[in-house]
């Protein structure tokens, strides 16, 4: 007896779809506060490392618009590290939220600075591309994670 083709592509997509874990998308507003802490706990960390730094660079005459150079490099840094070797900034862990492929999988560090740096673009307008993209998206998607293939879900 010959099964048709069909008949089993269609009996693999049903086992893959039953192994499939539901994905909790999370929208803008969760979003925005793990946002707003990262960017306290960035600030924060920052004006540290400014503080110690900041004295000596001074004295060498490091011009003020590196300081926003290597602001923007501390701060797309924190993101990618956290995000590509635990799927969470320190923002994200508080509101339960995790970056992952979109099929689910832990996300690699290419795919945590590609949505990184993207943030350039969405974080345009007070974050208004992005929350664009976000609300006009199936998977709850900015440009960043469109790009890089991830999503944020429920952690």
């Amino acid at each position: 007896m010959q099964i048709p083709q069909g008949e089993i592509m269609a009996d693999l997509d049903e086992i893959s779809s039953e192994n499939r874990i539901p994905m909790n998308y999370q929208g803008i507003g969760i979003r925005f506060v793990s946002l707003v802490i990262d960017s306290l706990i960035t600030s924060a960390l920052f004006g540290a490392v400014v503080t110690v730094l900041g004295m000596g660079a001074m004295r060498h005459g490091m011009i003020p618009w590196s300081w926003g150079l290597l602001s923007f490099a501390f701060y797309i840094a924190y993101y990618a590290y956290l995000e590509g070797t635990r799927g969470q900034t320190i923002g994200k862990m508080i509101t339960k939220i995790k970056v992952v492929r979109e099929d689910g999988s832990p996300i690699d560090m290419n795919q945590a600075f590609t949505r990184n740096i993207l943030r350039v673009i969405d974080g345009l307008f007070a974050y208004l591309i992005g929350a664009i993209l976000i609300w006009r998206s199936d998977k709850q998607q900015r440009l960043g994670d469109s790009v890089a293939k991830t999503v944020g879900v429920k952690a």
